[in-house]
């Protein structure tokens, strides 16, 4: 490629302490993504393990970006974003193994419809089955059916009819950010990532706000890619609960109702309050904690941007 040729897709990985699964996420893109007009950034945030010797070493190819601190996934995204020259920004976790060169097809997406901001490919388990990777937008009522339809997937009566609901192209809320294809135009537009969310939520507040500024999001099945799931985050699983009632919180206070904020709040200091008295359990108890220190941030993303 030459350095006159313009990017059209730049691919950004978020890397934190992945060495076990980098080699197959890394060696599947070299096989399978051949558009010519493509970069690969691989943001590592302050990893402990290997990784930043594997990469360095089997793929000196791709642009490294070594972060001090790890700051989060989504801190990580904007960091490798600010430096992105393509015109679609691909965020791919390091979990995940391509199959096929998926990119054209999205390609073909974004350039039909000018108001297409967002599109989330077909996830698969490892065993081929169907990942559940779309969402309503999160709220009560969004969260409960959010809840309900992953609970009715691992109801073998229900799974097929579930599976034949995401065979179809469909406007949806939220993607995971497990595979991300966005428009770099928009990324920087709504100021990339909220760095207020560590982990979790962060998609969910980025679909939210590029649904403002009238883009719409897309859940295709025509392509595909496997996801392992929660790679990182079973190695610190209490860590991570916190995190997750934390993002939860502050997403609230973002885009729900008073009402909506008062009642989630409710809800977690009953439900882990009993946890407390039953197992006393410190997770449980910083939980609580966070019900009366979550704050806004003072810097926020203005729906009007």
């Amino acid at each position: 490629m030459t350095q006159q040729q313009s990017i059209l897709v730049s691919i950004i990985l978020v890397n934190y302490n992945g060495e076990e699964v980098l080699p197959d996420c890394l060696s599947s893109i070299e096989k399978f993504i051949d558009i010519p007009a493509h970069e690969i950034i691989i943001v590592d945030n302050a990893s402990t393990d290997n990784s930043l010797e594997l990469v360095a070493e089997k793929y000196p190819q791709f642009h490294l970006i070594r972060q001090s601190k790890n700051l989060g996934f989504g801190t990580g995204n904007n960091a490798g974003a600010r430096l992105a020259s393509g015109e679609f920004l691909f965020l791919l976790n390091t979990d995940t193994v391509l199959t096929s060169n998926i990119l054209p097809h999205l390609i073909d997406l974004m350039y039909a419809d000018p108001q297409l901001g967002i599109i989330g490919p077909k996830l698969l388990n490892p065993d081929g089955s169907l990942q559940i990777s779309v969402s309503p937008a999160l709220g009560i009522k969004g969260e409960y059916q959010a809840r309900q339809m992953h609970r009715d997937y691992q109801n073998i009566t229900k799974k097929s009819l579930i599976e034949q609901k995401f065979q179809q192209i469909q406007e949806v809320d939220i993607v995971v950010g497990a595979a991300f294809f966005i428009r770099s135009s928009l990324f920087h537009q709504l100021g990339g990532f909220d760095e207020n969310f560590f982990m979790y939520f962060e998609e969910s507040d980025l679909c939210q706000r590029a649904q403002y500024q009238g883009y719409k999001i897309i859940y295709t099945p025509h392509v595909s890619l496997i996801h392992l799931k929660a790679y990182s985050i079973q190695k610190a699983a209490n860590t991570m609960a916190i995190e997750y009632r934390r993002s939860q919180i502050y997403y609230y206070q973002k885009h729900r109702p008073w009402w909506e904020q008062i009642l989630l709040r409710l809800y977690l200091f009953y439900k882990f309050f009993g946890e407390f008295l039953t197992t006393a359990n410190p997770s449980s108890l910083k939980i609580i904690i966070l019900l009366f220190t979550v704050k806004k941030s003072a810097v926020q993303v203005s729906v009007s941007n």
